[in-house]
Formats: structure tokens, sequence, C-alpha cells
């Protein structure tokens, strides 16, 4: 028995440090999507926020991001134990090591808060930015987490499911992002003296569309590595679940664009498929195929329409952060109270379609409701404290010159004409 069990906790490590090795290739693919989306003279500031983080997401959270979430519980809020991942941490019941549950959480944390960096691409100070990912993966992403995964978190004692992070994950990248870019303001240019928005356009859709394809298939480690097991049967399922719903998201886009602006949008239709996999990320192991394809096809035209609402209210969000994971994230984690197979969560469940009555889905609206709006709200406050410290946003000159020479001192290619014209300012000083 005891070879048995060694040899499926050595899968199980196995399978769970692979998965973790595609989410973080993740972070490749936003790096792309949203150097990609924003202008040329941009793409080196993105690239420096990935790598920000990367690098301070993966120290803050084992310093003490992993404590408050996966801690010892005090009142179903935060967790005790675990800072720098000491302590005592006895009570996380799993058949891998507490380290590989580490790098395996690790990777979803940081892909927390590049979600927050699209929002506020070609315009945010770099200083804080570098301040709000220590706020983002130290403190407000583990609260909320706990609330729904941690031992004791009082979400999870009422029954919230969020098998893989619609709201864990999206949903609180999403407000947050939205709160983000309320408050640093759109882009100079963006918005005409009328409101009427002005398309700024992106600098490189097939890096883009790349960047998107890489995001698609970190997701099948981002889902099905949420079994954190290599034995178990539902990883087929999930995966399936998992493509389905993007496909139909990015088909729904297709069709949904060709007769709303009679032209297939390029950025739509990559926005599409990643809102079919935010939608499905809360369910995947819950639902059945056609569920999927439905939870996809709805997320994919919500996303439009809500890329829509942000600009009629001048709110800029240059690679659609809120419409994709905001939107998408809250349909999913509400899908799933409606869309649960009986028992497939836990004996005696199931959502409001298969009989199953208004409880799950009071407790996915309960949890997603609180999720969202801690985001939200204690992102506006960090930021606020933040701008005490630092200037949120860059200069004037800076932002026309574009973040890549003003902010880094160096162009995303050779040939650009934004370092000439930073001399030119210099020399003129």
């Amino acid at each position: 028995m005891d070879q048995i069990q060694q040899l499926t906790s050595g899968l199980d490590t196995i399978w769970v440090v692979l998965t973790a090795a595609m989410i973080l290739l993740m972070e490749g693919g936003f790096a792309l999507l949203e150097a990609g989306f924003v202008r040329q003279k941009n793409a080196v500031s993105i690239i420096m926020k990935v790598f920000v983080d990367i690098s301070f997401g993966a120290l803050i959270f084992y310093f003490f991001g992993f404590a408050l979430m996966y801690g010892k519980d005090i009142g179903g809020i935060l967790g005790t134990t675990g800072f720098f991942m000491g302590g005592d941490l006895s009570h996380i019941a799993l058949t891998i090591s507490h380290d590989t549950y580490w790098l395996f959480q690790c990777a979803f944390v940081i892909a927390v808060i590049s979600i927050v960096s699209g929002a506020v691409a070609e315009r945010i100070n770099f200083r804080a930015y570098i301040l709000y990912t220590i706020a983002m993966t130290g403190l407000i992403y583990p609260i909320a987490g706990h609330w729904v995964w941690g031992v004791g978190g009082w979400l999870g004692k009422l029954g919230m499911v969020d098998f893989a992070g619609s709201a864990v994950i999206h949903g609180l990248g999403g407000f947050s992002a939205l709160a983000a870019a309320i408050i640093i303001g759109p882009r100079i240019g963006k918005f005409s003296a009328d409101g009427k928005a002005n398309i700024v356009p992106p600098s490189n859709l097939p890096l883009a569309s790349v960047g998107a394809f890489i995001l698609w298939f970190g997701w099948f480690g981002f889902n099905s590595g949420s079994t954190l097991s290599a034995t178990n049967t539902s990883i087929g399922h999930i995966a399936v679940t998992t493509m389905l719903s993007a496909a139909a998201g990015c088909a729904a886009c297709i069709l949904f664009t060709m007769m709303r602006y009679r032209k297939a949008d390029p950025p739509m239709v990559i926005n599409g498929a990643l809102a079919g996999l935010v939608g499905i990320t809360a369910g995947c192991a819950f639902v059945s195929d056609a569920a999927a394809i439905c939870i996809g096809a709805i997320c994919g035209i919500a996303m439009v329409y809500a890329t829509e609402m942000l600009e009629a209210r001048q709110i800029d969000d240059p690679v659609g952060a809120f419409p994709v994971h905001g939107i998408s994230g809250s349909i999913g984690t509400l899908a799933v109270g409606l869309c649960a197979k009986p028992d497939a969560i836990r004996e005696g469940t199931a959502g409001l379609f298969y009989g199953g009555g208004f409880h799950l889905l009071g407790v996915q609206a309960l949890g997603l409701v609180t999720v969202c709006a801690w985001g939200f709200f204690i992102t506006w406050v960090f930021l606020k404290l933040i701008k005490l410290i630092v200037p949120l946003r860059v200069s004037r000159d800076e932002e026309l010159i574009g973040l890549d020479v003003g902010s880094h001192g160096v162009p995303a290619y050779s040939q650009e004409e934004g370092f000439l014209d930073l001399q030119h300012l210099k020399n003129n000083q």
C-alpha cells in the first residue's frame, strides 16, 4: 500500500508541476497579446510589466501571500500560518508536497495581476505598477482566495464552487482592472471632446493572435491541473469542456460581429475565445458539453456588449480586460449554479436547471458579488494610497513619446522614431 501511495504521489507531483509550467507559459501569452493590442511605442512597457508580475508576484506570494490564502484559518477571513512557507500547514491535506502546491498556486496569482496590467496599459507609472503588484499578490488576491479555497474560508463553508477561478481569479482581476482603468483615466486622444471613442489601432494583430493561442494552450493546465491529481478521471472531461467553451466563444464572436459590424472584428474574435475560456473555468468539471458550448457563446457575445458599454462611458480598457475577465468570469460563476450536473460537485447538489433549486445559485451569486466588490474597492483604495507615494500616471510627454522610450529608455524596434523624439525633448529642456 505504501508503494501505491508513493507512486500516486509521484504521478500527482509530476502532473501538478507540468500544469503549473503550462500556466506560467501563459505569461508569454499575456505579453504577446497585450503587446499586439497596444501601440508599437508601448510594447516594451508591456513586457516589463509581465516581468514584474512574475518576479515580484512569486516573491511576495512566497513571503506572505500563500500564508494569508492557505494558512490556518482565523474567522473564515484569512490564514495565519505558512509565512515564508514555514510553520504549520498540516491542515492542507494533499498527495503532493506543500512546495508543489505553492508552485501551482503561484502560477495563479501571477495570472491575476496580469489581468490588471492590460487595463492600464500605455499610461501607468512603472513604479506605481510595482507597488500595486505587491498589494495584489500579497493581500488582495490571497484574502479573496482564502474565502473560497482556503481551509475554513467563509464562502467555501457556505458551499461556493469555483473549480479553477472564474470568480477568484478572473472576476476579481476583471473588477480590479475596471477600478484601475477608471482611476487612471483614458489614454490621451482616446475620446474626443464630445465623448466619442476614437479608434486606437493595435500595433500587431498576428502577435496578439499568437498570444491568444498560447493562453488557450495554457488554459488546459489552468483547468485540468486544478484536479491536483494525475489519476483523476475527470481530466478528459475538463479538457473537452474547456475546448468547447473557447471554440463557442470564438465562433459566436465571429458570427455576431459579422451581423453587427458587417465584418468579423479580429480583436473581438481574439477576445471572444478568451471570454469562453474564462467563462468555463468555474464549472469545467461540473457541467455538460452542451452547457459548456452555451456558456462560451454567451460569454463571447456579452464581451462585445461590455466592450461597447465601457466606451460609451468613456472608460479606456486597451485590451478588454474587464469585458473578458470581469464579465465572463461573472457569467461562468453563476453558470455553475444553473448548469451543474447532479452530484458532480458533491452528493445531493445540482444546478437550478437540474432540479437543484436556488440554493447553489444563491451562494454563487453571493460569492461573486463579494469577491468582485472586494477587488474593485480595495484596488481603488490601494491606488489612492499609492498615488500619495508616486504618481499613478506617466507625464504627458512620456505618454505621447511612448512608455518604451519615456519610461524604459529603449524602443521595441531600433527604427522607432520615439527615441529620436526623446533626445530632441531632452535637448530642449
